[in-house]
């Protein structure tokens, strides 16, 4: 039978629904349909019962209208036996007059409220059984009417719409979240597989993911530790981390050890306590929560990554987790590739040096001992000769050759470090250098500086940078002295915004690109030029060859 509504009730169902509809949270909804429910039934307590998963048991149980001191009093939530069972047996409103009196009533707990008249009705969501709102002592003692039912059905009614939105958005919140974490696991993968095709710089690799694995993980620092013998090593950190390059943490009596060794990740819930090598050791200070998972590749353990206090909360979580596993070992490949490069490359500037050493070996042998022979020789026959004129004329060419043999030593003395660039500068070194290979070789070399003038109390660049850009002019010119056959040289050397460009063009006969990179003249310029940060590029043709570098300027403070 359909009740008329009073205008006050029906004035509060209709401000009520678009409030539930229109409110997020969850929470907010239920007290709020709690407190609607007491004051549009006149009911003095107001309870609501959500079902399990299996719809048989109450697994939470809200109230209003209770004391916290009598909840706390009443001890534990009721489960839904008793006159509560029966919503959940069989969902469909129910009135009772007393609820002592009625057959299904189990009693109260101790220090319970007392209470009388009861009403209880489902809350159903697609069909089923979500949960009941009960409400019980009605104001002055009365029964609940068709009327307080029917109000209670219309607020369970729009309760249900509202819960069924608010977990709707929820879940689109859920995936919402789930598809940055995974766009960002994806810009994470990303730049490591960038870094492994276009960084090859082990320090770089490891600053970068050291800087992307904690904005991966939410942590405040990050530091990286490398294995070296029966040690892991560290070395690259991020965040707010003093990091000690080169701090030696022993495999075997520490957490990271473990973490490597058996290629498993580890949270630790207290870093203080839980970690066998205090954070203080490692470079971070005040650490509580730490995150450790192994870099692996091709199942070798090359080493751990550790991430301290997750942002906000501190503890990581299984996402977390998750994502720096499937991060490490697009890293552990970086680390990889980049620790072959670095091999490769010391390997070839052993090679190479080697092979240098053993032209100065054979330049010394070939042309200075040869001649001191030669001279020790001549010194001997005059020695014996009785003839003055003789031995005065030995003398003479003893003094030639010596004279001869000093400069060649000279020669071979700058090639290895001049002393004017020391002195003087770079300006002095490189006009020295062109001026050596005019005299010596014949060609004609314009030179053309634009170098700070420390004469000018202008500043002069740092003393590593000089070195480079002089053994890059000096290995330009041997290569053009040995290989090109040519006559003329123009030697460019401009320091200006910021930068240094040189610039080394010759009217030679160019080199095969197949082999360039085999000799140590060329391989001292890569290293050299890689170490000062800068970049350089030799271009071949019919007409002569290029040597082209551009480094970063930096002088003396």
């Amino acid at each position: 039978m359909q009740i008329q509504l009073d205008e006050p009730r029906l004035r509060q169902l209709i401000e009520v629904g678009p409030w539930l509809l229109s409110e997020l949270d969850l929470e907010t909804v239920l007290d709020r349909l709690l407190q609607t429910a007491r004051d549009v039934t006149g009911a003095h307590y107001a309870a609501l019962g959500v079902l399990d998963s299996e719809r048989e048991h109450l697994e939470r149980f809200l109230t209003r209208g209770l004391s916290e001191t009598q909840e706390s009093a009443i001890g534990p939530r009721p489960r839904g036996l008793g006159i509560l069972g029966l919503l959940t047996a069989e969902p469909k409103p129910l009135r009772v007059p007393d609820l002592k009196q009625h057959p299904s009533s189990s009693g109260f707990p101790a220090n319970h409220p007392p209470m009388k008249s009861f009403l209880g009705v489902p809350i159903m969501i697609a069909g089923s059984a979500w949960g009941n709102l009960y409400l019980t002592d009605k104001d002055g003692g009365s029964e609940f009417d068709e009327a307080d039912q029917q109000v209670a059905t219309v607020l369970a009614a729009w309760a249900a719409i509202a819960i069924e939105h608010a977990r709707a958005l929820t879940a689109a919140q859920d995936r919402q979240a789930e598809l940055e974490l995974t766009l960002r696991r994806l810009e994470a993968m990303q730049a490591i597989a960038l870094a492994i095709g276009a960084e090859t710089d082990l320090a770089r690799v490891l600053d970068l993911i050291a800087e992307r694995a904690r904005v991966l993980a939410e942590a405040r620092s990050v530091i990286i530790l490398l294995q070296d013998g029966s040690d892991l090593v560290i070395t690259a950190g991020a965040g707010e981390v003093s990091i000690r390059p080169g701090t030696r943490v022993p495999i075997a009596e520490s957490t990271s050890g473990e973490v490597m060794l058996s290629r498993a990740s580890a949270r630790i819930a207290d870093a203080s306590s839980e970690l066998r090598v205090p954070p203080q050791t490692l470079g971070v200070a005040d650490a509580h929560a730490a995150l450790i998972v192994p870099l692996i590749y091709r199942g070798d353990a090359l080493g751990v990554l550790y991430a301290f206090d997750r942002d906000g909360s501190g503890a990581f979580t299984d996402e977390h987790e998750q994502l720096l596993t499937s991060f490490s070992a697009s890293a552990a490949t970086a680390v990889a590739t980049a620790q072959t490069v670095r091999a490769d490359r010391l390997l070839g500037s052993i090679e190479a040096a080697e092979a240098e050493r053993k032209r100065w070996a054979r330049e010394l042998h070939d042309e200075t001992l040869q001649a001191l022979g030669g001279l020790k020789i001549l010194a001997s026959s005059a020695r014996r000769h009785p003839d003055p004129a003789v031995v005065v004329s030995a003398l003479d060419q003893l003094v030639e050759g010596i004279d001869v043999e000093i400069e060649n030593m000279h020669s071979i003395i700058t090639s290895l470090r001049p002393a004017a660039l020391d002195d003087l500068g770079l300006r002095p070194a490189i006009e020295a250098l062109a001026e050596h290979h005019r005299i010596a070789e014949g060609l004609e070399i314009d030179v053309h500086l634009q170098l700070p003038d420390p004469a000018q109390h202008e500043q002069r660049l740092v003393p590593d940078l000089e070195v480079t850009i002089y053994r890059l002019v000096q290995e330009a010119l041997t290569n053009i002295v040995k290989h090109s056959k040519a006559s003329q040289v123009d030697v460019t050397v401009s320091a200006s915004d910021g930068k240094v460009v040189v610039r080394v063009v010759d009217n030679g006969e160019g080199f095969d690109t197949t082999k360039v990179g085999t000799g140590f003249g060329l391989v001292g310029m890569r290293e050299r030029v890689s170490l000062a940060g800068g970049e350089l590029e030799l271009t071949p043709s019919l007409s002569g060859t290029t040597v082209a570098s551009v480094l970063p300027a930096r002088y003396v403070v």
